[in-house]
């Protein structure tokens, strides 16, 4: 089986998962305790409905 979309070999969302990554290091570099960064992050889940991201960030929570 075939996947219909490669997003490791495009270019474009290479650079997009480059911004995504920088911007995430600022995030972490600005002096946010992180445990508010991760409540931060929990809601961003569930606004995007993202069940994956929801229990890893909300671990990530626990564990701050």
């Amino acid at each position: 089986m075939e996947a219909r979309l490669n997003l490791f070999a495009s270019p474009t969302v290479s650079k997009v998962f480059k911004h995504v990554n920088a911007a995430g290091l600022a995030a972490s570099n600005s002096g946010v305790p992180k445990l508010t960064q991760e409540l931060v992050k929990i809601r961003a889940s569930q606004i995007n409905g993202c069940g994956f991201c929801l229990d890893m960030h909300t671990k990530d929570a626990a564990a701050a």
